[in-house]
């Protein structure tokens, strides 16, 4: 069965966009990521112009992270003044981001750019993280434990004015790493359609400390609200937001990650790092053959439209 998207102009399988979406929510439920990074390039694989495939996305991003983040609200795991501060940066960085999509819709170049940073995002994140699970595996086989960091050592960070006291999150920082913390997440989010909180979660965990599970729900938070607003912006001054693709995807995607997440929970936490890592150096391989290899059609004519 064949739908048209409006936004994308392409014709489609639905039961393809359907099951692009159950496997992503699978991985997202197994690895308890938002899965924005592997959904978005897989978009741009099937023929889904990049600006409609990073738009699009975003809505489905917000849509699953809106059960994660509600759950974890009642079970009193989210520290809402640390999601306020970040909000604080990451609603800038939302709109900052949004007006460098359009600026680079103008010019013409915002496919190689989004192709170009998924290229260098997922190679470095990949990179870190098969090194690290590999390291964690070998500790593991020799009998080693787990190399943790002490807890009475700060970063220079730390040291920085306008601090403010987490109570639930048990840590007293500035206030400024983490506007800029939520600044990035929010850019990251507008631009190539990523959550973040592969990026956010570890963030808050090795550098101010937050526990795992307050990290977690507080990120679910951040990327809800962001995804949200970067919906509405991209709808607004691009346009490029396709309703039908971005439905197909949520439904799926809700599915899949009630498999995923059964799934994940019975898998070492190391052996879950070195899958998902595998995964990421996968996909940007793939994304940077995409810049390398020729294309079919050497030469295309398009009319550039004035963009409102």
């Amino acid at each position: 069965m064949t739908i048209y998207l409006p936004i994308a102009e392409l014709p489609v399988a639905i039961f393809s966009l359907f099951a692009m979406g159950l496997a992503v929510g699978f991985i997202s439920g197994m690895f308890g990521v938002g899965g924005g990074f592997l959904m978005t390039p897989l978009l741009i694989f099937t023929g889904v112009p990049p600006a409609v495939a990073v738009a699009s996305v975003s809505p489905y991003m917000a849509a699953s992270s809106f059960s994660g983040a509600l759950s974890y609200w009642r079970k009193g795991m989210v520290d809402m003044p640390l999601a306020g501060a970040l909000l604080c940066g990451g609603l800038i960085g939302t709109l900052a981001g949004v007006m460098l999509f359009l600026f680079l819709r103008v010019i013409g170049q915002v496919d190689l750019f989004i192709r170009i940073s998924y290229t260098l995002l997922l190679g470095t994140i990949g990179t870190l993280m098969l090194v690290e699970s590999l390291r964690a595996i070998r500790r593991t086989a020799k009998g080693r434990p787990a190399v943790v960091r002490r807890p009475g050592t700060r970063a220079w960070f730390m040291r920085l004015p306008l601090k403010m006291r987490f109570r639930r999150s048990r840590i007293y920082v500035s206030v400024l790493p983490v506007v800029i913390i939520g600044f990035t997440i929010g850019l990251l989010g507008a631009v190539l359609g990523v959550g973040g909180g592969f990026i956010l979660v570890p963030a808050l965990i090795y550098l101010l400390k937050v526990p795992t599970q307050t990290a977690v729900g507080t990120s679910l938070v951040l990327t809800l609200v962001t995804m949200a607003a970067a919906t509405v912006l991209h709808a607004e001054a691009n346009g490029t937001v396709d309703v039908v693709l971005a439905l197909v995807l949520m439904v799926g995607g809700t599915m899949g990650a009630q498999f995923g997440a059964r799934t994940g929970q019975s898998l070492r936490a190391e052996h879950l790092r070195l899958l998902l890592g595998l995964l990421v150096l996968a996909v940007a391989v793939r994304v940077a053959g995409e810049l390398v290899t020729r294309p079919a059609d050497t030469f295309a004519v398009s009319t550039v439209e004035k963009v409102r």
